[in-house]
């Protein structure tokens, strides 16, 4: 594994870096209002997820 200077002197990024930088065109091609969506649907599926194991449990 390169270490971080390695990566730099390269001129490339690191991993929390490249997350960074998606992250911040995401929101500026979709805006705030995306990631609450998102984030509603993620947790709605959660939601449900946990639901049918306590199902599955119970049988």
């Amino acid at each position: 594994m390169k270490s971080v200077k390695a990566v730099k002197a390269k001129g490339g990024m690191t991993v929390g870096e490249a997350g960074r930088k998606g992250g911040k065109s995401t929101l500026k091609k979709y805006g705030p209002k995306f990631y609450e969506t998102i984030g509603k649907k993620g947790g709605q599926k959660v939601k449900r997820l946990i639901e049918q194991g306590k199902k599955a449990a119970a049988r």
